[in-house]
């Protein structure tokens, strides 16, 4: 018997959830067969077989969360006596990479009886469980492993905080529902996360649009003033390390792009968009676009981000407080416009008004750099 565990697939991602079984137990399967599609944060993967033999047991449901190096599938293999190779996932966007381990089982904590030197076991801590630990400033020693070997998984860390938060709350209300899956799960734990760590300020403002031609690509229109604000106050252009108090300003313009979808929200990347001709931003659109529906857009492009845009006004509304998400440090969004009279060298008449919101987070940011930042977006709007 060999069971296969669930490999990283890509970026480090911690956990991925079975949308599909190809396979059943008692079938017979070769090497690089596919086995199942697995839904990350970032795409939907198809994971190959890395043996050839007959599966014996499947280790879980469609919708359920395996955790990365929890087991996955039991096989029975053909050929016992030699070594498989082990096939990384192909198709849509991923790599497999190894589950991170000490080889050293008693690296940490090192207790001196006397003039004997005795060790401690060390903890065996996922990546990600361990930066989620020093977010929520979890003590990791009280955190109960359920991965491979006494592993802790960020799901162990996120049990505690849960269990932690019960036995302090008088009262627990029953919510039946629907659990929250794949991008939609991301999501909800991304925007938890930004909502404790950011000190969101929002200031709004509005620009008079009616030079503009009714065919005139307001997105495309939207990137370009994003643009033009970086270049002139480029500390909205960076990263922020909250745990070391550290910014990084970037001097290329990778502009994260909000996309509304029925499975949940995507931002995709516009990288270096300042080098892109109009015609290029817009191909890039509508590419993104495209990918996202079909699920095919690649992890590459869901990273890199220095500030973001949110173009909601295609929706509805006006003024919003959109959500920055470190570690960036800003985002700029875009309500619906409207008619609404104004005044042109003396005299009252109608112009075509567009709302601006934007967020930042006010531990890198001053105010005097976000409000430069949106006259200089106001600006390039005017013409």
């Amino acid at each position: 018997m060999k069971i296969f565990h669930l490999p990283d697939l890509g970026e480090g991602l911690a956990e991925a959830e079975i949308r599909e079984w190809y396979i059943k137990v008692g079938d017979t399967v070769k090497v690089d067969q596919p086995l199942v599609s697995m839904e990350t944060a970032k795409a939907v993967v198809d994971v190959p077989s890395p043996y050839t033999g007959k599966i014996v047991e499947l280790h879980g449901k469609v919708n359920d969360v395996i955790q990365t190096g929890a087991p996955l599938i039991t096989f029975a293999i053909d050929g016992m006596s030699t070594t498989p190779q082990q096939a990384a996932p192909k198709e849509k966007n991923t790599v497999v990479g190894s589950l991170e381990e000490s080889a050293n089982k008693w690296e940490e904590g090192d207790v001196i009886i006397g003039t004997t030197k005795q060790q401690t076991p060390a903890l065996k801590v996922m990546p990600a469980a361990r930066v989620l630990a020093q977010q929520m400033q979890v003590d990791l020693n009280q955190v109960t492993p359920s991965g491979p070997q006494g592993l802790i998984t960020p799901a162990d860390v996120k049990k505690f905080l849960v269990t932690a938060t019960v036995k302090s709350t008088p009262a627990v209300i029953d919510i039946a529902g629907e659990a929250l899956h794949g991008v939609r799960r991301t999501m909800a734990q991304v925007m938890a996360h930004a909502h404790q760590e950011v000190a969101a300020v929002t200031v709004i403002d509005d620009v008079d649009m009616s030079h503009l031609a009714k065919n005139t690509d307001m997105t495309v229109l939207l990137l370009k003033a994003v643009i033009a604000a970086c270049q002139a106050e480029p500390a909205l252009n960076a990263w922020f390390d909250g745990k070391t108090l550290t910014r990084k300003l970037h001097n290329e313009i990778n502009i994260g792009l909000a996309i509304d979808t029925p499975e949940g929200l995507f931002v995709p990347v516009i990288k270096d968009a300042a080098k892109r001709s109009e015609t290029q931003l817009r191909e890039t659109i509508d590419r993104y676009k495209q990918t996202v529906r079909d699920r095919s857009i690649a992890a590459s492009d869901l990273q890199g981000t220095t500030i973001t845009l949110s173009n909601f006004g295609t929706i509805a509304g006006r003024y919003a407080t959109p959500v920055v998400v470190p570690p960036t440090v800003a985002i700029l969004a875009c309500g619906r416009s409207r008619d609404l009279p104004v005044i042109r060298d003396g005299e009252i008449t109608l112009g075509r008004i567009l709302p601006l919101s934007l967020t930042f987070d006010h531990r890198a940011v001053t105010g005097g750099e976000a409000t430069r930042f949106l006259a200089a977006v106001i600006q390039c709007l005017s013409g």
